[in-house]
């Protein structure tokens, strides 16, 4: 019983083809595209204004050098909101519960953000590896203490997304299949239970967004040391 609630995350296959590319490619579809019009609708206002503030917000800290990164950044963030957002609808596959898929996001974006300190400012993105006035005796400590921290970005970022998605969808299981066994038994306790469980999808659908928003910020944090 055990194993069939993490049947949810096996990657889909059909006719022996892994359907996780239609998972990745398909939600784009979703996305407006913008219009060589005066006057767009509702929907493309709603959006351009979004992304507006969303952009804002993101590179204010950052100076002039990183806001090349803006496009990349809400486009990423948009993707990862959609595919979190169409994962909680039955009967879907989440790619974003995928450790593999998080991490190939996560890693090549970080060493980015290194690779263009080290490229702009070398002092400065060695420098965080030790702060000042550190006491010499501490300093290969503390060289291999931000060594290590520095590594395990990346990784903290895909576990951060994968692990609240995947605890989410597992509790929202769960919940459901305690509803319909306890429908013909308790049907007080049962619909007690479906108010939680709306109360959860809520709940996800915050977390769905939210996630998306930290994964994005952070890298954007990374970025704000680089440049």
């Amino acid at each position: 019983m055990n194993l069939s609630f993490f049947d949810q995350f096996l990657s889909p296959i059909m006719m022996g083809i892994p359907l996780m590319s239609l998972a990745l490619l398909l939600p784009w579809l979703l996305i407006l595209k913008p219009m060589h019009l005066w006057l767009g609708n509702r929907l493309t206002t709603l959006q351009s204004w979004f992304f507006g503030m969303f952009t804002k917000q993101l590179m204010l800290p950052i100076n002039l050098k990183g806001h090349n990164w803006s496009l990349l950044l809400a486009s990423l963030m948009m993707f990862l909101i959609t595919l979190n957002l169409l994962g909680l609808l039955p009967y879907t596959f989440t790619p974003t519960t995928q450790l593999s898929l998080n991490l190939g996001l996560a890693i090549p974006l970080w060493l980015a953000t290194v690779l263009t300190g080290l490229r702009n400012q070398p002092t400065v993105a060695f420098g965080h590896m030790l702060p000042e006035g550190t006491p010499t005796l501490l300093i290969p400590v503390l060289i291999i203490i931000e060594t290590i921290s520095l590594f395990i970005r990346p990784l903290a970022l895909g576990v951060r997304l994968t692990a609240n998605l995947t605890a989410g969808h597992l509790l929202i299981q769960l919940i459901s299949t305690a509803i319909l066994v306890l429908m013909p038994l308790m049907p007080m306790m049962s619909l007690l239970m479906m108010i939680m469980l709306f109360l959860l999808t809520l709940l996800e659908i915050a977390v769905a967004m939210i996630q998306a928003y930290v994964f994005v910020l952070l890298l954007s944090l990374y970025l704000q040391e680089n440049v």
